[in-house]
């Protein structure tokens, strides 16, 4: 059953396209990924995610970021705050995210993403290695404290419904692939942290290195 409720058709079949993903990988030289940064409203998903571009896209890594805000004005733009509308947000990201890194591109992620097993089922849409996640990890008080748009103050006087971390609940991972101390930590020092990762796991490597790798994987 589809979404809306109406019986999928049996007639939509896969094309299975002749540029794979590991072509598209080979011509840019890097592996494709997705970084999904989840934690609280003011963690700094946002800052972080966008700091880490700057710094791929400079390098040559070709990237793109679904922002929680942005994916909202025309993506999801139908969609509020519910649970049930916050778990159809992440399942439209998490298969937009998977069509992205088929392009051979890194794509990373700035959501909430408050329950953990949407975080899961976009995991397991992916092979393994493929979804990365970072939690951004900031308490409330420090959240509520940079809060420059005054959210939680309107989430305690009950102005906003279904605010995470007031009056929703905020699953933390369990096993992240990283964490990142986004409340107490520049975000300079939390970019070099993810870059890090992503060299260490060979998402982002230099031409030549990437070149011998892909020989090796032919």
């Amino acid at each position: 059953m589809s979404a809306s409720g109406t019986k999928k058709s049996s007639n939509v079949v896969w094309h299975q396209a002749t540029v794979t993903r590991k072509r598209r990988e080979d011509q840019n030289g890097h592996r494709s990924a997705i970084l999904w940064f989840t934690g609280l409203s003011g963690a700094g998903k946002s800052t972080l995610a966008h700091a880490v571009e700057e710094q791929l896209h400079t390098s040559g890594v070709r990237t793109f970021v679904f922002d929680g805000d942005n994916v909202r004005h025309g993506l999801c733009s139908d969609l509020g705050f519910s649970d049930t509308d916050r778990v159809e947000n992440i399942r439209r990201i998490g298969e937009m995210s998977k069509l992205i890194i088929e392009t051979g591109v890194v794509a990373m992620t700035a959501f909430i993403s408050p329950f953990r097993a949407d975080r899961d089922k976009v995991r397991a849409l992916v092979n393994e290695g493929d979804f990365i996640e970072v939690y951004c990890h900031a308490s409330v008080d420090q959240c509520e404290e940079r809060d420059v748009k005054g959210l939680y103050a309107k989430a305690r006087a009950g102005e906003i419904k279904h605010f995470t971390g007031i009056s929703s609940p905020y699953e933390a991972p369990e096993a992240p692939e990283l964490i990142v101390e986004t409340g107490s930590q520049p975000v300079e020092a939390c970019v070099d942290q993810v870059l890090a990762y992503l060299e260490e796991h060979g998402v982002i490597v230099t031409a030549k290195q990437y070149a011998l790798h892909a020989a090796k994987g032919r």
